[in-house]
């Protein structure tokens, strides 16, 4: 099986999602969306950023590798009443599925990141996007101070070594990755714009040590990380690490869980 569709079906990501749909719907109304558009959102998770793209007017078709996903954004778009809005399988690395030059807008936000060939990836975004559209990726940056970077930063510490030829899906944060990626499908650093940009997760209900018992129970890489650190004694260091971490950059007032994370905005203009 897949590894990557074995990740992304392991956990429960909508659990997770749950406490980032805020971001979605800023990130959509940022981008001026003006119907008629036909927009991919690649691994779109159970549609954080596909269901507001769908509600602005475009013709959105979601594809991730993980089946749960697919059908939990299937039941959202019906619960919405979006006819609009179809989810499918597929793999960020060959979108078999889809024809050259079919959308006006191709995103991926957190997702095709997670993807192991970067190149490909960017190959085939490039493909399926029509001339004088628009690629735009949100990717979480290595090393950055803010929450969803140090998670992975940490629970990597307790993750057995990569296999061979492993590329860290953090280099999609490195403004020089990008570049060299869209260069090798044929775009011009030109056409490449990137800016850091925030969001707040706002777990309703959660505090930092309940947020992080989400991300323990339904998050792939940080399940990984606890199923390794279980083997070798380690689980109330990794618990303790990642709390901590919580706790810190918790900024929420009476109680209440917001906590930041900064990505990397890409912006692709074909």
């Amino acid at each position: 099986m897949n590894p990557n569709k074995m990740l992304w079906e392991k956990g429960d990501f909508t659990k997770i999602a749950a406490s980032m749909r805020e971001s979605g719907e800023a990130l959509i109304k940022s981008l001026g969306i003006i119907p008629p558009l036909r927009a991919l959102d690649l691994g779109c998770g159970d549609g954080t950023t596909a269901l507001p793209l769908a509600v602005a007017g475009a013709d959105v078709t979601g594809i991730d590798i993980a089946s749960n996903l697919v059908e939990a954004g299937n039941r959202r778009a019906a619960a919405a009443g979006l006819n609009n809005l179809k989810f499918q399988e597929g793999d960020a690395c060959n979108l078999e599925a889809v024809s050259d030059q079919t959308f006006d807008l191709t995103l991926s936000v957190f997702g095709a990141m997670f993807a192991p060939n970067p190149f490909d990836v960017a190959k085939e975004m490039v493909r399926v996007t029509k001339p004088g559209g628009r690629i735009v990726m949100g990717n979480w940056i290595p090393n950055d101070p803010t929450f969803v970077s140090q998670v992975l930063k940490i629970s990597s510490a307790f993750t057995p070594p990569p296999p061979e030829g492993f590329v860290s899906p953090m280099l999609w944060g490195v403004d020089a990755q990008v570049i060299e990626r869209f260069g090798q499908a044929g775009v011009p650093a030109e056409k490449i714009s990137m800016v850091k940009d925030t969001f707040y997760f706002r777990p309703t209900g959660n505090s930092p040590a309940e947020f992080i018992q989400s991300f323990r129970h339904f998050y792939g890489p940080t399940m990984n990380a606890f199923e390794a650190a279980e083997k070798n004694g380690k689980v109330d260091e990794l618990h303790n690490q990642l709390v901590e971490m919580a706790n810190s950059q918790n900024q929420g007032a009476s109680g209440a869980t917001v906590i930041p994370a900064t990505f990397l905005r890409v912006i692709v203009s074909l």
